[in-house]
């Protein structure tokens, strides 16, 4: 396996880096990056494949508008050999919730809504949703002392969790099992407003299905479902034309596998009916998940980083106006947190607080950051689930130390 995987090396092919399709190719030289710390970057990014910790990597830096790094090394399948290639799909998991976080401020461009205005505005049921309150060590419950709000869902601070830590709320979630369940985004939304909020609204951080949640309230607003408001209004503005909540069956020779680790830490696919349901229908699923449901290609990704970075707009196309960009890439904490928050959280990723970098990953250790104030977008993928995106931190803080002139 690992003879095939260096077969697939054919020298050092980002020095002089092939650009997407909208840019010619440039030099990182000529945009101010070190090409010596990228060959470093670069092969400590290839030796994560050669040594079996992934299955492949494909990796894109796109500095001052042009792509100047494009790097893909590996397999998207190594049973089939499979080369990753420009089109080759992704599951983004994750990364599928900065699109929605754009869906909720493409309504709010449109007056049709505020961040501030409580969620049980558009879902009813939340109105009566109490917060869970130990008493003297037994488990009881009080109502919200401040609703629960949009931005609360869109920043994880709306005292919905995943289900995945010791707690009385995540203890419910975890034996209901919410994103397993064959029902659509609006049952699951209703049933999680019968269940206890971990905390007060706004005043804690706690990753959750916060997001999904207010995708419902997308489709609420707009009175379509998510999969055809992100096509309408994200999709075909921004030509992301192989993003969905499926692979059409044409296309699953696209996909790359999902991996995980055996209990010898190597590589094996992932066997989960969850994620079986994925490849080659022809509709969306019942369940489309606003916080982790798409597919997607590193290029179509590109696209809507770019638009982010650009205010708003790509080859013309608005899709948010300034103020609703910069917000999604701001810091949008309640002012409860803004005090005791170590890092920023912008609408659906982190904001570093120095430099207004935007960023967020999904679950099988995709990666992009967004840094307004170097003009820079890095993005990293591969398919190894439930996995640390080691391999991207690591190579996006090369990348950090090569540029020559912040």
């Amino acid at each position: 396996m690992k003879t095939k995987r260096n077969i697939l090396f054919t020298g050092f092919a980002t020095l002089l880096l092939l650009g997407s399709c909208q840019t010619k190719r440039v030099t990182p030289q000529s945009v101010g990056l070190s090409e010596d710390s990228l060959r470093v970057a670069t092969q400590r990014l290839h030796r994560y494949v050669d040594e079996g910790k992934l299955p492949g990597t494909f990796v894109r830096i796109i500095k001052n508008g042009k792509v100047v790094y494009d790097d893909k090394y590996g397999l998207i399948d190594i049973t089939q050999n499979k080369p990753i290639e420009e089109e080759s799909l992704y599951r983004i998991f994750s990364m599928t919730k900065p699109i929605t976080a754009v869906a909720i401020m493409k309504l709010y461009d449109q007056g049709k809504l505020n961040l501030d205005e409580p969620v049980s505005q558009y879902i009813p049921e939340f109105s009566e949703t109490q917060v869970y309150k130990n008493e003297d060590g037994k488990h009881s419950t009080e109502p919200q002392k401040n609703p629960m709000t949009i931005r609360h869902l869109l920043t994880h601070t709306s005292g919905i969790p995943y289900g995945w830590e010791r707690s009385y709320t995540d203890s419910i979630y975890n034996a209901r099992q919410p994103m397993r369940q064959d029902w659509t985004v609006g049952e699951m939304s209703q049933d999680l407003a019968t269940i206890p909020l971990k905390f007060q609204p706004g005043t804690q951080w706690n990753y959750g299905l916060g997001i999904d949640v207010a995708g419902f309230i997308v489709e609420v607003v707009s009175g379509k479902t998510l999969d055809a408001y992100f096509r309408s209004e994200i999709f075909d503005p921004l030509k992301m034309n192989d993003t969905r909540f499926y692979v059409p069956k044409e296309k699953k020779a696209q996909l790359s596998a999902l991996y995980t680790y055996d209990e010898n830490k190597e590589l094996v696919v992932v066997n989960d009916p969850l994620i079986e349901k994925i490849p080659g229908q022809n509709a969306p699923p019942k369940l489309l998940l606003g916080g982790a449901g798409l597919i997607s290609t590193l290029t179509d990704y590109e696209k809507f980083c770019r638009m982010l970075l650009n205010k708003g707009i790509l080859d013309g196309e608005r899709v948010l106006s300034e103020e609703a960009a910069e917000m999604v890439m701001t810091n949008q904490y309640p002012d409860e947190m803004k005090a005791i928050a170590e890092t920023g959280h912008g609408l659906s990723g982190t904001v570093n607080l120095d430099n207004g970098e935007y960023s967020w990953g999904g679950a099988a250790a995709t990666k992009f950051w967004i840094n307004p104030t170097d003009n820079l977008i890095v993005i990293c993928y591969t398919q190894l689930f439930s996995a640390p995106t080691e391999y991207a931190t690591e190579f996006k803080a090369t990348v950090d130390r090569a540029i020559l002139n912040p």
